[in-house]
């Protein structure tokens, strides 16, 4: 439920009012302030609550906002002065607070010092509408196509799954974001485009689809593996893995436990050892599904099919089965987050560690090594290894991920050290390595003697558990 706080007064606002009241959006919850009470319909639906205060009062106004957390403010003042006095309030009490400002005196211009208010003129407005009705004037945006909704413009809040990532990362399927606004100005957007909050996305697709792509990114965080999809996938393969099979279904239920309202799906491949297969269907309940592949040659259709009918956003495996008969190619072209095992088991881990490389590698995983540190309660750390000591050309980086803990209200201790990565890493004990999820990791065994790429030595060893994040290098 979102709650929204209307600061009404005029027939405008009456309107608007007696609007939202016939919508009845059962998702919101309304608190209306007026002057008079004739500023509300007679009838009203039940999430509107009528608060009988001067709007232009800072004490009145702060002791609202502080008893229910508000996602938006919509001010529609008759008066220019209250609009004035409000949006000054307002920005005393939250300046991140999202505005919408109905404007409607003409040529006068009000002031105001909140960064994010959306200022809609009624002159202009009027008179968009009815230029759209003059002959030979392109159609607005609501009556292109069949009209059913096929192209929705959705406003990307703060705390949005989708922010902080490239548009190359997420799978869109049946839905694609065409245009990006930001600062009143638009972006055709490539795979490179970084999301940012307050970004309005204009998005093609169905209409069913992009009813549920408006949810996922109006939802807040703390719903990982999200956007990448909602629920987790266990790969044990008997050949590869049966030693530590349960080791591994203990630590994917774990990591099940640490998260909202998930699934986890077990697929088990070559799967000769009943007793074992026995011990592991013990474990399945109302959230944990067993599936077992018994036609081999098929498996990579098999697990392709299960990550898309059970919307999965994050694939675990041991690095022996990811690296095997191209499952490594299958996940990266699916854009999935994927876990490996280590020989350190996740629930001991205490730290997460990114390893810095390219900018933008780096920004793709923020949004996503922040949150997984938070549900995990692990300490993140930003490490900067470099034999040469060239640590002027991660400046930028180092700002990304600043800027990141001040928004999320969360912290970041970063280390700057002149060592080899691979080693400094080995050294360290209790942590999930965050990385890039690349195309060509440990390309060949050449390529890891000669390459001082943190990527071609990401897969040689297992003692830390990794997550790898998708990344798109190239436009497509």
């Amino acid at each position: 439920m979102k709650n929204v706080l209307i600061l009404a007064d005029g027939s405008v606002a009456k309107n608007f009012v007696d609007w939202i009241s016939k919508k009845r959006v059962a998702e919101n919850n309304y608190y209306v302030t007026c002057y008079q009470s004739d500023v509300t319909p007679d009838k009203m639906g039940q999430n509107i609550t009528v608060l009988k205060i001067d709007p232009t009062s800072y004490a009145r106004l702060n002791t609202v906002m502080h008893e229910v957390r508000f996602s938006i403010v919509f001010i529609v003042l008759q008066n220019m002065q209250d609009a004035q006095y409000a949006l000054e309030n307002i920005h005393m009490i939250d300046n991140k607070m999202r505005v919408i400002l109905l404007h409607q005196w003409g040529d006068q211009k009000i002031n105001f010092k909140l960064e994010h208010v959306t200022v809609i003129d009624s002159d202009n407005l009027l008179a968009a509408h009815l230029y759209d009705h003059l002959p030979n004037v392109p159609v607005v945006a609501q009556n292109v196509g069949v009209g059913q909704g096929e192209i929705m413009e959705i406003h990307v809040p703060f705390g949005s799954s989708f922010a902080y990532r490239h548009v190359g990362s997420i799978v869109q399927r049946k839905w694609k974001i065409v245009a990006i606004y930001r600062n009143e100005k638009q972006i055709i957007p490539t795979h490179a485009t970084m999301i940012r909050p307050d970004d309005t996305l204009l998005v093609l697709g169905k209409p069913i689809v992009l009813n549920g792509v408006y949810k996922t990114i109006n939802k807040r965080r703390g719903l990982f593996p999200e956007p990448f999809g909602k629920n987790l996938y266990l790969i044990l393969d008997f050949a590869l893995d049966r030693e530590n099979a349960m080791i591994y279904l203990k630590e994917s239920i774990y990591l099940l436990q640490q998260l909202e309202r998930k699934q986890l799906f077990v697929r088990i491949l070559n799967h000769g050892d009943f007793e074992l297969l026995n011990q592991i269907r013990e474990y399945e309940s109302e959230n944990v599904t067993i599936l077992v592949c018994y036609d081999v040659t098929q498996y990579q259709h098999t697990i392709e099919y299960d990550i898309h009918k059970n919307d999965i956003g994050l694939v675990l495996n041991s690095i022996d089965r990811f690296e095997n008969d191209k499952l490594k190619g299958l996940l990266y072209d699916l854009r999935k987050i994927v876990y490996l095992f280590g020989d350190e088991p996740l629930y001991n881990v205490k730290e997460s560690v990114v390893l810095m490389g390219e900018k933008e590698q780096m920004e793709s995983i923020s949004s996503s090594a922040f949150e997984i540190s938070e549900l995990l309660k692990l300490k993140l750390c930003l490490c900067d290894f470099d034999p040469e000591g060239d640590f002027t050309s991660k400046k930028m980086i180092i700002e990304h991920y600043e800027n990141l803990t001040q928004i999320l209200n969360t912290e970041i201790n970063i280390v700057q050290k002149i060592a080899n990565p691979v080693r400094e890493l080995e050294k360290r004990q209790d942590l999930l390595q965050i990385a890039p999820f690349e195309e060509n990791l440990n390309a060949n065994n050449f390529v890891k003697y000669i390459s001082t790429k943190i990527q071609d030595f990401l897969l040689i060893t297992q003692t830390h558990p990794k997550l790898l994040v998708p990344y798109a290098i190239n436009d497509q």
